[in-house]
């Protein structure tokens, strides 16, 4: 236990208040997980981010809410891991040290495979070190004794165990397809990396000659450098116009290969010519055909984009170098008919940016269709499938499932889990294995490496412990509890551990996945280096402090929608941090030394004690309730609305009377009710605002050692008082109507004046005597007069509110004419809410479907509009009368 010290500083430093106090926590293991305890396991894996370069507002954003989640559920008593970790990225990272090596005139094959890893092994070294500062920086509660990384010893096992797996089971094979080809970075691409852009290109329309003399076929294309590699013609079989040239052949202009013309269903009669050039070795859908008709494949093209040996006289060229002097050539033939000018969406890699290439490759795939199967029927077991947040994301994830395609998994790359197949020096036979073959010099290992998701995928079971599926990690915290991410990976990442994780652990990877959307800027605009409208959330944080912009990144928007940053909404959350800062120092300040077992909530207590304590049972309750939602905005709406405006503007206010007062007992009672209720609205805030809310605690009467380790505050039935809220919500009237009055009239809070208050009834005039002191103080009237239905036979300005009528005799002030004018704009105001209700309860369907406290609560509005409505009224007539 604990007495607290009032060294808080006089003003709201974040940068000071954050200096050191990480440390601190990883220093008392305060984000270890407890496996050895009775608690409930909840867990969260980080989505591991890129060894490539620093972290960006997107990553701040998605750790922010999962630190959110992970702080909640520990304070609310569950044994809570957060398990940290980064991703070797392959292309991405690789693509970096090579650039790196290029400024030095170095390519990867100068130095080898083995050195060019060392280089890459230090690459990562250095990043790693700078994302770990960037989560202290952000105060992520991360469990680091579990930090793991997509290439380390246990996630190689786990990647060798499932691709062994698949392949024993047919699931992954070899074979010769079309994939996408970077031809900059000389490896495969899955679909999900080629970003398609529309780009402004042309129809080549061609002449080829038919072999017999007869006549000759109008052929159209996008890619003419491709034409060198056409093996056959195709046209539909039911086309009329050309049945008879099936079977026959013709001419490829240029090269003058003869080629068979072939019919076949996939050719569309509509579209153009409803003729198309066959090339099997350069589109994905000519492969299809040559397979059913027996054409030739030829690759025309190297692994960089210049063109091939089969090139003929373009040998060497660059494939659009090519283009261009093939399109010169075809027209010096009089071959090109015509070139029409055509928009269409052209395949750019995701990492290089270069226009891929669709290329005949032998690659390894994972047969998609059987895995895809089972992820879609998981979707149909209620207690067993993965729930989107929003839920309108499964339709994404579903609609994806069900049009996958093959997963071309291998990249001719060296960063990267190499592919556990070896290749018989003579025989070709291939060996697939977890370890090399015996007779390993007979054999060749695969040169290439996996796809970065193929090892993603396995992250929520194989940073567990697994393929051990007993190891005691696994065993309690598989399967996690959550994920957090955007919607922008539900392809690449989501999806792909949601069937990896049912094919291999018979179970879903988690129980939620909570989306969100990208961070954009003021305008809406996605931020990028060329539009240079990037914010690097470190600069954000040395400027305003983390809590600033953690709070920020939590409440700015629903789940599953964008986030607008702007400085301002930023600055705004510091401006409530700096309120939440003065208002417990004011409190502190207050507390003359109390302790922990001095707070004492048993005694007499004033109507404000009462309703902040109802307040914050209020709060606690919504807060719990929408966070379990993850409506983090409307959690934020709550504090904000409970700490800004309740706490510090209304009760702190009130809390001065008894603090500056004489009576001691009313003294005590005040401190212990600002010592409870700031300790459990820094509790709800914590996970918000982990930093100045611990600062805060540490100053404030508490037990135990951290907020971090804190009990999450709890609704106490006990400190609940219906009444004495109804009773504040009419001094708070009250109060803001005087102060309303006197705005509208120029008249300062410092001069005095007369004051009447009519209570509609004695309970009300009750009520009103009773809390006296706080009209007074608040309103400062040189004279207060109480009454039930009091009449006040003088110019006034006035105002009505629930139970009760304020006058102002405001002589020499008041212009009757405008307050007349003034008040009805308030009767028209109270004539539109009485119709709006009205028109509710006159619905017949509304008043028997509504449900019946909904139906009560309209009628109670209604009876207190009228009587708003009657008064305003009268107070006009008696005005006139004047």
């Amino acid at each position: 236990m604990e007495e607290q010290n009032t060294s808080m500083s006089t003003k709201y430093e974040p940068q000071s208040i954050e200096k050191g106090r990480y440390e601190w926590w990883l220093k008392g293991d305060y984000f270890k997980a407890q496996p050895d305890s009775e608690k409930k396991p909840y867990s969260i894996v980080i989505p591991p981010p890129n060894v490539t370069g620093k972290l960006h507002l997107g990553h701040a954003w998605d750790t922010t809410l999962q630190d959110i989640l992970i702080r909640m559920k520990r304070m609310q008593g569950y044994d809570a891991l957060w398990l940290p970790g980064m991703d070797h990225a392959g292309i991405a990272t690789q693509a970096k040290v090579e650039a790196k090596l290029r400024e030095q005139n170095i390519s990867r094959y100068d130095l080898g495979r083995e050195k060019f890893l060392e280089k890459t092994w230090e690459w990562k070294e250095e990043y790693a070190g700078t994302i770990r500062e960037q989560w202290s920086k952000l105060g992520l509660s991360l469990d680091y004794s579990r930090e793991r990384f997509t290439l380390d010893e246990g996630l190689s096992d786990a990647v060798k165990e499932v691709f062994v797996k698949l392949y024993e089971k047919d699931l992954i094979y070899r074979g010769e397809r079309i994939i996408n080809w970077d031809p900059q970075a000389k490896t495969a691409l899955s679909d999900i990396e080629v970003i398609y852009k529309d780009v402004q290109g042309a129809f080549y329309h061609m002449e080829y000659p038919l072999a017999d003399g007869s006549g000759k076929l109008e052929i159209a294309t996008t890619r003419p450098e491709t034409m060198l590699g056409d093996s056959g013609i195709a046209v539909n079989p039911n086309d009329e116009r050309y049945a008879h040239l099936v079977g026959k052949t013709a001419i490829l202009p240029i090269v003058g290969r003869e080629l068979p013309i072939v019919a076949d269903d996939y050719v569309d009669m509509e579209f153009g010519t409803g003729v198309v050039k066959m090339t099997p070795a350069h589109d994905p859908n000519d492969f299809e055909v040559g397979n059913r008709h027996n054409l030739e494949r030829i690759k025309v093209m190297n692994e960089d984009g210049t063109m091939n040996e089969l090139a003929g006289k373009y040998q060497g060229m660059e494939r659009f170098q090519c283009r261009k002097q093939l399109v010169k050539d075809l027209q010096e033939q009089g071959v090109l008919i015509k070139i029409v000018d055509h928009m269409h969406s052209v395949g750019h890699s995701e990492r290089t940016g270069v226009v891929v290439e669709p290329y005949l490759s032998k690659q390894w795939f994972v047969k998609m269709a059987p895995l895809a199967k089972e992820a879609l029927e998981l979707q149909e077991k209620e207690n067993e499938k993965v729930n989107f947040v929003p839920n309108r994301f499964e339709n994404t994830y579903t609609r994806w499932m069900e049009n996958v395609h093959d997963w071309c998994i291998s990249r001719q790359l060296w960063w990267g889990h190499q592919i556990p197949a070896w290749y018989h020096k003579e025989t070709g036979e291939v060996y697939v294995g977890k370890t090399a073959p015996a007779d390993e010099e007979n054999w060749t290992r695969d040169e290439d490496v996996l796809d970065t998701w193929f090892s993603s995928a396995l992250w929520p079971f194989s940073t567990m412990g697994w393929p051990d599926v007993n190891s005691e990690d696994f065993k309690r915290y598989y399967p996690t509890s959550a994920l957090v991410t955007g919607y922008d990976i539900i392809f690449f990442w989501v999806s792909r551990m949601i069937f990896q994780g049912l094919e291999f652990t018979g179970e879903r990877p988690f129980k939620d996945v909570l989306i969100h959307g990208l961070v954009r800027d003021g305008e809406g605009r996605k931020m990028s280096k060329s539009l240079g409208n990037g914010v690097d959330p470190m600069d954000v944080i040395s400027q305003y402090g983390a809590d600033s912009l953690r709070y920020f990144l939590a409440t700015g928007s629903s789940p599953g929608q964008d986030l607008r940053y702007t400085t301002e909404k930023v600055e705004a959350v510091w401006n409530f941090s700096n309120k939440i800062w003065n208002a417990s120092r004011f409190a502190l300040m207050n507390m003359d030394g109390m302790t922990y077992e001095e707070i004492d909530l048993t005694g007499e207590k004033s109507v404000a004690d009462k309703w902040i304590l109802t307040r914050l049972n209020e709060t606690i309750e919504e807060v719990t309730r929408l966070a379990d939602k993850y409506e983090f905005g409307e959690v934020g709406r709550h504090l904000h609305s409970f700490i800004w405006d309740d706490f510090c503007d209304w009760y702190i206010e009130m809390a001065k009377l008894p603090l500056y007062g004489e009576d001691e007992a009313a003294k005590k009672m005040t401190r212990s009710v600002l010592a409870y209720v700031l300790d459990n609205t820094m509790r709800l805030l914590h996970p918000f605002m982990p930093f100045i809310t611990e600062e805060i605690w540490q100053n404030l009467p508490h037990e135990g050692e951290s907020i971090t380790v804190a009990s999450w505050p709890a609704v106490k039935d006990d400190l609940h008082f219906a009444k004495q809220s109804q009773d504040m919500k009419l001094l708070m009237d009250i109060i803001r109507a005087v102060r309303n009055i006197r705005a509208e009239v120029n008249t300062p809070m410092s001069k005095k004046v007369p004051m009447y208050i009519s209570a509609k009834d004695a309970q009300t005039l009750a009520v009103l005597e009773e809390n006296k002191a706080y009209i007074e103080k608040f309103c400062n009237p040189e004279t207060l007069s109480l009454g039930e239905n009091l009449q006040v036979d003088m110019k006034t300005m006035s105002a009505v509110v629930s139970g009760a009528e304020i006058f102002l005799p405001l002589e020499g002030l008041i212009d009757v004419k405008a307050e007349i004018e003034r008040l009805t704009n308030e009767l028209k105001k109270w004539e539109q809410e009485v119709k709006r209700v009205q028109g509710k309860l006159n619905n017949e369907r509304f008043v028997s479907k509504a449900p019946e406290d909904v139906v009560a609560a309209e009628r109670e509005k209604e009876a207190d509009y009228l009587e708003k409505f009657n008064t305003v009224e009268k107070r006009i007539a008696e005005l006139k009368n004047m």
